[in-house]
C-alpha cells in the first residue's frame, strides 16, 4: 500500500536519505559523507518556508520524493494575474518502485497543489528518462526561458 503526503521537518532524514539514494545511483557507488544529514537539515531549515516537499511511501517506507520551489513575483499594477510560479526539483523514486504509478500520483499531487493556488507556471529540467512521465501529465517544452551558463576561468 503506497501514500503520498507532505513532508515535513520531522521528515528530513527520510528526504535526505532519498536524496542520498539518488545521488549514489547516479555515481553507481556509495557515498561517504558523514557530514551529509548536517548540511541537508541546515539548508532546509533555510529553503523550508519557500518549497512544498511530497514524501511517497510503500507500507510505511520512504520510497519517493519530489518538491517544488515557490518564487513569488513581485507585483504589477492594474494586473492581478497569478503572482506565484513554482520550480518542480529533486524527483525521484527508488528503481524497485518505478513504473507502478507512484511516481505519477507525486506529479499529480504537485500540480494540483499547484494548480489550486493559481500557480502562473510549473516548469522543470528533465532528465532524459523522465521527459515522458512529464509529457503524460500536460509539460511541453518551453520557448520563453533563457538559460546562462556561468563562464569558465
Amino acid at each position: 500500500m503506497s501514500e503520498i503526503r507532505v513532508a515535513g521537518w520531522a521528515d528530513r532524514e527520510a528526504v535526505a536519505g532519498l536524496r542520498r539514494a539518488w545521488t549514489e545511483e547516479h555515481a553507481g557507488h556509495p557515498v561517504d559523507d558523514d557530514g551529509f544529514q548536517q548540511r541537508f537539515d541546515e539548508w532546509l531549515e533555510r529553503e523550508q518556508d519557500q518549497r512544498v516537499t511530497w514524501l511517497g511511501l510503500a507500507d510505511g517506507d520512504p520510497v519517493a520524493m519530489l518538491n517544488l520551489l515557490v518564487f513569488t513575483r513581485m507585483p504589477r499594477p492594474g494586473q492581478e494575474r497569478p503572482n506565484r510560479w513554482g520550480y518542480l526539483a529533486n524527483f525521484f523514486v527508488r528503481p524497485e518502485h518505478r513504473a507502478g504509478g507512484l511516481g505519477s500520483r507525486m506529479l499529480a499531487a504537485c500540480t494540483a497543489y499547484a494548480d489550486a493556488r493559481g500557480f502562473a507556471r510549473v516548469v522543470l529540467s528533465p532528465t532524459e528518462r523522465s521527459v515522458s512521465l512529464y509529457a503524460r501529465a500536460g509539460f511541453a517544452p518551453a520557448t520563453s526561458l533563457m538559460m546562462r551558463e556561468p563562464h569558465q576561468r
